[in-house]
């Protein structure tokens, strides 16, 4: 049994970015869920709190068939005891609208051993060309 932890070292959080990053960008559901645990709680901008993987599940499934070929880039911000943060950017085309999509936005994920225990995102989206701005 693998007890090390993706905090054990900024290059172990780093890769662990890298890993989530990768099963972000290709959709694959089945794979991002590998990298939470089962009584995951779910922070995720604007949206009702979720808890446990099923919630996560049916989220992200919902989501990753609406962000049709996503393209994603994640860099690791931060690394403190148990919390790993980091900045994501991605683009997407909306499957709904066939508009060009753009986003940003930052993660803090509580670690338990490998896995993310508590993921609290922001997210920012807008058109691609947009010119106008509420701010």
């Amino acid at each position: 049994m693998d007890v090390s932890s993706v905090t054990d070292s900024l290059e172990s959080a780093r890769t662990f970015v890298k890993e989530v990053e990768t099963a972000f960008g290709t959709g694959d559901v089945d794979q991002m869920i590998k990298g939470f645990t089962d009584d995951v709680v779910v922070r995720f901008a604007d949206r009702p709190e979720m808890h446990g993987i099923a919630e996560v599940e049916k989220f992200l499934r919902v989501r990753m068939a609406r962000q049709k070929n996503y393209r994603l880039k994640k860099y690791l911000r931060m690394l403190s005891a148990d919390m790993i943060g980091n900045m994501w950017e991605g683009e997407w085309e909306d499957a709904q609208t066939g508009k060009s999509m753009l986003g940003r936005g930052t993660e803090f994920w509580t670690m338990r051993g490998r896995k993310i225990a508590v993921w609290e995102a922001t997210f920012n989206v807008w058109e691609a060309g947009a010119t106008q701005y509420l701010f």
